[in-house]
């Protein structure tokens, strides 16, 4: 039983996987948060340009 408790506690690949994960998910999150932000923005300037639009055929 504690070989293989031993050998649980040596092996790294479970926790790799996990680092691997969380980089993943981190990742995720900032290109979220950044493509919702630039859709934001994007948002706002053809509003913006339709306001001038509409404003300039009146």
């Amino acid at each position: 039983m504690s070989k293989i408790f031993a050998r649980f506690v040596k092996e790294e690949s479970g926790a790799t996987a996990i680092e691997y994960g969380l980089i993943a998910a981190l990742i995720s999150v900032a290109l979220i948060a950044g493509a919702s932000a630039l859709g934001n923005k994007l948002n706002n300037q053809f509003t913006n340009i339709s306001t001038y639009l509409d404003k300039a055929s009146k």
